[in-house]
């Protein structure tokens, strides 16, 4: 974000983009932290960069979409239900959010005084970003990591849209989940102490990432769980209450998640009609078809070409997790 871009700046930016924006706590100048929530559908790529605050480390905590950050031939990849982390300075970031795609995101930026009061007793557990922006400031920019949002994590974001406080506590309310994010994830184990945990951690999340690639191949025809089970080295008991763990919904949720996003794409292509699409992504029965394509969008999928930016709107990510969670 540029200077001054709190103001109103950076909510006539975004508006321009066809974004839509809020803070929903901070002020990034007096208090060195501001969470920001953002929403957007676009057509074309949107340029992500000019958001950033120069001087500061900023987290994304990505609900829906997929965004990039790139600094030279480096890249951080955000999907859908991820966290990543970098730090703005000197060199201009290359960010794009990609096209076609519903973008749900909340931004926390933490300047380096605020990051220095709470972190400076702890340099050795922090990640190389984060610790080189205390010991020498934020003039170079850097790319942090990407974690996985898990159950909790998906929790505290809900939390953020209404604080479960008071209306005159919620600045300490915010300022603690600020500092808990850090904890979350600013933090890494050194090389040579890595904890048993944090490797059986490392192990789940990748077993996730190859189970998403596999069931993404052919989203009509998915392995079952015996297969998945059998492709990743573990037991599908294991297995499924892991993947559950790390994405916050179970295996069948995420395939019927696919395949909807996937009707979405086809419809607003226009090229097959509702019953076409239906049987494209794998619905035998049209009636089921729309019964959860109406949970995931809010509209049935007649409508949804051209309702889908007023009906998407309004349906909020959290809400659309618990209709998943429901159908």
């Amino acid at each position: 974000m540029h200077p001054g871009l709190f103001d109103g700046g950076e909510a006539m930016l975004w508006r321009s983009a066809g974004v839509r924006w809020r803070q929903l706590f901070g002020d990034f100048s007096r208090l060195g932290v501001s969470f920001e929530w953002h929403e957007l559908r676009a057509d074309q790529e949107v340029d992500w960069a000019p958001s950033f605050h120069p001087d500061s480390v900023e987290l994304c905590l990505n609900l829906s979409g997929a965004g990039e950050v790139r600094l030279g031939d480096t890249s951080l990849h955000l999907q859908s239900g991820t966290a990543g982390f970098y730090r703005q300075g000197r060199e201009t970031f290359d960010a794009r959010r990609v096209s076609g795609q519903a973008h749900h995101f909340i931004t926390v930026e933490f300047s380096r005084p605020f990051l220095s009061g709470h972190l400076s007793g702890c340099r050795s557990a922090l990640h190389p970003v984060v610790r080189d922006s205390l010991d020498h400031g934020v003039d170079r920019s850097a790319l942090g990591a990407v974690e996985p949002l898990g159950p909790r994590h998906r929790d505290l974001v809900a939390s953020l849209h209404q604080p479960p406080v008071l209306a005159a506590a919620q600045g300490v309310w915010y300022q603690a989940k600020a500092v808990e994010l850090m904890g979350e994830f600013f933090f890494q184990p050194p090389a040579d102490e890595e904890l048993f945990c944090h490797r059986q951690q490392k192990v789940a999340r990748s077993r996730v990432e190859m189970v998403m690639t596999l069931l993404k191949r052919d989203l009509t025809r998915p392995p079952t769980l015996e297969q998945l089970g059998k492709e990743v080295g573990c037991s599908p008991f294991y297995l499924s209450r892991t993947f559950s763990k790390e994405t916050g919904a179970t295996i069948p949720q995420f395939i019927r998640r696919l395949r909807l996003e996937w009707a979405g794409d086809l419809l607003r292509e226009g090229r097959l009609n509702v019953t076409e699409v239906a049987l494209e992504v794998g619905y035998s029965s049209l009636s089921h078809f729309s019964h959860a394509f109406h949970q995931q969008f809010g509209c049935c999928p007649g409508l949804y070409p051209t309702a889908t930016a007023t009906q998407r709107a309004s349906l909020r990510p959290g809400e659309e997790r618990d209709r998943r969670r429901g159908g």
